[in-house]
């Protein structure tokens, strides 16, 4: 049995097509919907209330309290009403006082706030004073003892050095990293030297006999931070293995494994309070740790771009963090966001804070930019000169540290050098004045 199959020329086909989809798409030809005002009321009052509530809250207040003193201006308003008198809207300013009101006038409801940004403290410009060579590579890093006496550094040339902080002079060389040396830390409690490099190592040298007896395994790939808490005998280390490793000193135990970073941790931090441990990530995130169970308390992700240093106030509660879109600060120990320190625009490598409140920040094109910790003002911008010798690209600031008095500033750069600066002693704030702006300073908060 055959099925006839009624064939229709491509023209009806077509017809019908169109009509299909007029059909369907017919109130968007002109053809709309009656507009319920109803639903259109309820959907602008839910869109004020969602956007303006604050503000309404804050008008029916205003209105409250403004309504009994009004009651007692209503008469005296109605008399002149009915005067005729072309002014005769007498608006209540909320101080008692009636102003008529003026044709084409505009009220002020309220004054101008003043400002309530205080003025940032006076502090000495820094100058160079000193500058070291001896290194045969970029230096990457920079710690002071807790006598003061001396500094070690650590250079691309696998060497560990250490300085007389007086003089400037070599005191000793230390070998035995087969790379790059990316953290330096001395112990306050033990002649100990803990560093660690892009060889995987982490290393524990004796200063008595200036030899490693102790040995750190666990890293899977470059070792770039390492932090000694304060109290207890707990060595943190961080890199590119996207892994805090908490090890005890003595043992080489390795007591918590601190993961959750996607990125390379570029800098890690310890202090006895909570968050005993901070760590700073190329993956835009800082991390607060609780350092007994080995978690993560808390993720801050206010950064857009890697984050390359985070440092402890000495004195303050609180902590900074640095990346190329600016600088903050942070309150401890949940990690509350403060301010934005900006106007650095560099990848910022480093971090340093003095107990006088001077925070110093030091960058890749070489700029190191001074900051009054409890303003946010940038009160000075230095660029490292290039030692001869060296190209101009070749001026980036690597590490920086303040000494133990925080009177004299350590930088270690590209350059191959270690540059100390200390303070201006002949500025005054008549020679270097403060150019304190806050009516154009905008802080950004996100």
């Amino acid at each position: 049995m055959t099925e006839e199959v009624q064939r229709h020329s491509v023209q009806t086909l077509l017809f019908r097509s169109l009509k299909r989809t007029h059909d369907m798409f017919s109130y968007s030809q002109g053809s709309l919907p009656p507009i319920d005002e109803r639903v259109e009321s309820v959907k602008k009052a839910v869109k004020a209330r969602d956007s303006y509530s604050l503000v309404l809250d804050k008008v029916k207040l205003s209105k409250s309290k403004a309504r009994e003193p009004a009651r007692e201006l209503s008469e005296a308003i109605a008399d002149t009403a009915e005067a005729g008198a072309e002014s005769a809207i007498m608006p209540f300013t909320g101080s008692g006082a009636v102003v008529p009101a003026q044709p084409n006038t505009a009220i002020s409801l309220a004054a101008k706030k003043a400002s309530s940004m205080p003025k940032p403290k006076w502090h000495a410009p820094w100058k160079l004073y000193r500058v070291i060579s001896g290194h045969l590579g970029w230096v990457r890093c920079v710690t002071v003892e807790p006598g003061n006496e001396w500094f070690a550094t650590g250079s691309a040339d696998r060497v560990i050095k250490v300085w007389e902080l007086a003089t400037g002079k070599l005191k000793v060389s230390l070998t035995g990293h087969i790379s790059s040396v990316r953290g330096l830390a001395v112990s306050e409690r033990h002649p100990y030297l803990f560093s660690c490099g892009e060889d995987r190592q982490v290393k524990c040298w004796d200063l008595e006999y200036n030899k490693v007896i102790r040995h750190y395994h666990g890293h899977l790939s470059a070792v770039y931070s390492l932090a000694l808490h304060p109290t207890i005998d707990v060595l943190i280390t961080a890199g590119r293995d996207s892994t805090a490793r908490v090890w005890d000193m003595r043992t080489k135990a390795n007591v918590h494994t601190l993961t959750g970073h996607t990125n390379t941790i570029a800098s890690v931090i310890s202090q006895a309070a909570e968050p005993q441990v901070i760590t700073g990530s190329h993956d835009c995130t800082i991390r607060l740790w609780d350092l007994a169970a080995g978690k993560s308390l808390a993720t801050l992700t206010n950064h857009k771009k890697s984050i390359r240093a985070v440092v402890f106030h000495p004195t303050l509660y609180m902590f900074a963090s640095a990346s190329p879109d600016n600088l903050k600060q942070w309150k401890c120990p949940n990690g509350e966001f403060i301010q934005n320190l900006t106007g650095h625009n560099a990848i910022v490598n480093c971090l340093a804070v003095n107990p006088e409140g001077v925070l110093a920040s030091g960058a890749d094109n070489g700029t190191l930019h001074c900051w009054d910790w409890r303003t946010g003002y940038n009160f000075q911008r230095l660029q490292a000169p290039v030692q001869p010798g060296s190209m101009d690209s070749e001026s980036g600031i690597f590490a920086l540290t303040f000494d133990q008095s925080g009177s004299r500033l350590i930088t270690t750069e590209a350059d191959k050098t270690i540059k100390i600066y200390k303070e201006d002693d002949t500025a005054t704030e008549e020679s270097h004045p403060i150019h304190w702006r806050p009516d154009i300073l905008k802080r950004r908060k996100y």
